[in-house]
């Protein structure tokens, strides 16, 4: 293709944001005209990315938070559907938030506009259902993980492995003495990054399983760092009131650079145990939802890991505290076994290299060799 494309595109929450920010980088770097309009975040608009609404509009887990926005999300894809026939895009690219996008694409795609899905659904994990839901919304789907696409040729879907835009991003050996200095961390520190997520039903329900945890785990010479997402600051900030003999920084945003910096993580599970294996740093995985969420869940599981490091690996490298197991005792448990234990931390460190080695595949461009293909075609 000889002109620069212009896409649509839709991204919800931070991991989304992110994500698709890394896709339009790889893209403008092939078309430096390129266009995209729709709904994204702040690192989105860095590249140049118009937003129509903002990506926080679609920061919603799980099914009793859908319900309670149902009517708003529901009039801003209609709104969004209708502005994108009229004005139609080479491509739309519907980068996750899939209870979102598959509606909206399947419509698009309906009026002859060509569609791509970033990030496979985990159907091989929760819901295997959607693959017929995929069939009808996607003309191809961008596949983050090796053993994806396999999985939708099967059910006649197009489909590409085009590794994880992070694996390209992140060094493969991370800056750890520059991020410490930044932070004004020593050497001598222990640092203990606390990730509770991007949403603020994570917030509510696993920062303070994570606080709780620090407390159990203060002692000289140990340093908490939270970073959070700027706009959650004001939830996370009373939780932190009654400190009870630990100091936790709050930082906004910069969870790279803590993950840098840090010598373990209690992180939600999500695209953050990814970016923590990339950053070789151990971890402990916890999660914990609504009641409601988690009784739908934990019936359709088809493997026993929730978090990306040990799915990748097919074992459970790190430990994974979900729901009830996820108490401020369990985590400050496990942390301090991973502490105490230098073989151990050597040997994840050496499976996190080999794990950020299969996903760096130069993700941009495989990713805009598939959509330059689909347009032309």
């Amino acid at each position: 293709m000889q002109t620069a494309p212009r896409l649509g595109m839709v991204a919800g929450e931070a991991s989304g944001d992110l994500l698709a920010s890394l896709l339009l980088q790889g893209l403008r770097a092939r078309w430096p005209g390129l266009t995209s309009q729709g709904i994204g975040g702040p690192k989105m608009l860095a590249q140049g990315f118009e937003t129509w609404w903002p990506h926080s509009k679609l920061s919603i887990f799980g099914y009793v938070d859908a319900l309670l926005n149902i009517r708003e999300l529901l009039s801003i894809r209609r709104q969004l559907g209708t502005r994108l026939i009229s004005n139609r895009p080479d491509v739309f690219i519907g980068v996750d938030a899939p209870d979102f996008n598959f509606g909206l694409e399947t419509r698009l795609r309906e009026a002859g506009i060509k569609t791509v899905h970033f990030v496979c659904p985990s159907i091989w994990a929760w819901r295997p259902e959607r693959v017929e839901t995929i069939k009808r919304a996607a003309d191809h789907v961008l596949c983050l993980f090796p053993f994806e696409p396999e999985v939708l040729h099967k059910a006649g879907i197009g489909a590409t492995y085009v590794g994880h835009p992070l694996a390209d991003a992140i060094p493969l050996e991370p800056p750890r003495a520059a991020a410490r200095e930044a932070f004004g961390l020593s050497e001598s520190d222990t640092v203990i990054a606390l990730l509770p997520g991007s949403r603020k039903s994570e917030i509510n329900y696993i920062a303070p399983a994570l606080i709780g945890a620090a407390r159990l785990l203060a002692k000289p010479g140990r340093r908490f760092v939270m970073p959070v997402v700027p706009g959650l600051r004001s939830l996370v900030e009373p939780l932190l009131r009654n400190p009870g003999g630990v100091d936790i920084e709050l930082v906004d945003g910069q969870s790279h650079a803590v993950l840098a910096a840090c010598d373990l993580t209690l992180v939600a599970s999500g695209t953050a145990t990814l970016e923590a294996a990339l950053f070789k740093r151990p971890m402990v995985i916890a999660y914990r939802m609504n009641a409601l969420n988690w009784w739908r869940m934990k019936g359709r599981g088809l493997l026993p890991w929730v978090g990306l490091p040990n799915i990748l690996a097919r074992e459970f490298l790190v430990p994974e505290l979900i729901q009830h197991a996820c108490t401020p005792e369990n985590l400050a448990r496990e942390a301090e076994s991973l502490l105490a234990d230098a073989p151990r931390r050597a040997a994840l460190h050496g499976r996190f290299v080999q794990l950020h080695e299969l996903l760096r595949q130069d993700t941009a461009q495989r990713a805009s060799d598939a959509i330059a293909t689909l347009i032309q075609a």
